[in-house]
């Protein structure tokens, strides 16, 4: 069944960073900056600090340091945003995670920093970061820092690459199409759309000609699916250029491999329902683990 696009007038709410000072975060603060004038809105940066004053990280002195970093990053980026950017701040005394889903329930998105591994690329996602994840109701980003770009993180730097969505077609969710033509407008790159799929496995009894002529017919059934989801975003978004790929090969690993080279990879999390909480699926999991480009995981449900 095609969907119309349902996202109606422009989206307001703030650009939220989270901000610790490490250089994940100020890799994220410079992707949420760059984000900010993109799409012209506001950008705030939240210092969760939670520890009580028992801890030597709840001390004056401490917390007085961790003021002065996120004054000193907020200083930085109004000196390098346009003039006319608004930029807030905000350090609080609660649990991160606590403190960035209720930021974010009134966001355009969070973003996130992730530590990048030194002997395999992908991600380092903290309890912090899988727990906002998990939890957040807007669109979450996760930007890995590279090691030759720790210090110079910047929001005048440029983004480089295409925007990749991963597209699931048994849930083809408007919210997660959105935002990846949405990315791909601002930026002005290519949109290539990336579904895996596999056709049912054969067995030894199965005649040849049935399995190829069984092949052609599912292929040509996910074929017309794929371009009836995408036709109304066409229609909406006439100047991204699009660019649509089926991957025979195990979701996860497919949209992971088609990410190699990509300026941010956009990919669905169904909210499921379960006695031991909310929890994020494989193909998110595998992309915010293994993808060395910036990851927006939008949720759905």
């Amino acid at each position: 069944m095609t969907h119309a696009p349902t996202l109606e007038g422009p989206v307001s709410g703030p650009i939220v960073v989270g901000f610790d000072g490490s250089p994940e975060s100020v890799a994220a603060t410079g992707w949420g900056a760059r984000e900010a004038l993109l799409r012209g809105l506001p950008l705030v940066l939240v210092q969760a600090w939670p520890w009580p004053n028992t801890d030597v990280l709840g001390t004056d002195d401490a917390i007085s340091w961790s003021r002065e970093q996120l004054a000193a990053k907020e200083a930085e980026l109004r000196a390098v945003l346009a003039s006319g950017a608004e930029i807030t701040s905000a350090h609080v005394r609660e649990d991160p995670a606590e403190a960035l889903e209720a930021a974010g329930r009134n966001a355009t998105m969070l973003v996130l920093g992730s530590r990048g591994l030194s002997t395999v690329r992908g991600f380092l996602v903290g309890s912090v970061s899988q727990e906002v994840l998990r939890r957040a109701s807007c669109p979450v980003v996760l930007v890995r820092a590279e090691a030759d770009e720790q210090a110079t993180a910047s929001p005048d730097a440029a983004d480089d690459g295409d925007v990749v969505l991963g597209l699931d077609l048994r849930h083809p969710c408007d919210d997660v199409i959105a935002f990846a033509f949405d990315a791909a407008g601002l930026r002005s790159v290519q949109l290539r759309i990336v579904h895996a799929w596999a056709p049912p496995i054969s067995s030894e009894y199965t005649a040849l000609a049935a399995v190829e002529s069984m092949y052609g017919e599912l292929s040509a059934l996910e074929q017309r699916q794929l371009t009836d989801t995408l036709a109304p975003w066409r229609s909406r978004c006439p100047r991204v250029t699009v660019n649509t790929a089926f991957v025979h090969d195990n979701a996860a690993a497919g949209v992971v491999e088609a990410a190699a080279g990509a300026g941010l990879l956009v990919v669905g999390r169904r909210i499921r329902r379960s006695p031991i909480g909310a929890h994020v699926g494989p193909v998110a999991h595998a992309a915010i683990h293994h993808v060395q480009c910036p990851v927006a995981v939008v949720s759905y449900g």
